[in-house]
């Protein structure tokens, strides 16, 4: 593999874990819980830090395929093949 073609599928892990912290992040923030003792600061960082371990783990094991298709759509420019 070029190591153009490593870049990419570097760069397409990395924003797939993007989204997937953002999925993570907008689900937390419908939640209907109140602030309470164990619900403070201390657990909202908590669960920060483990949604983006999850996302990390996930967008390298490529759990959810973002990465692959991102990759092969862009794979053409970077292989020098064109579409045209």
């Amino acid at each position: 593999m070029s190591q153009a073609r490593q870049d990419l599928r570097e760069a397409a892990e990395g924003f797939e874990a993007i989204m997937i912290r953002r999925m993570l992040e907008s689900a937390r923030a419908s939640s209907f819980a109140q602030d309470a003792p164990l619900t403070g600061g201390g657990l909202k960082q908590f669960e920060k830090m483990r949604d983006e371990h999850f996302a990390d783990l996930a967008s390298v094991s490529g759990a959810f395929g973002f990465a692959r298709s991102i990759e092969e759509q862009l794979a053409q420019f970077v292989d020098g093949k064109s579409t045209e």
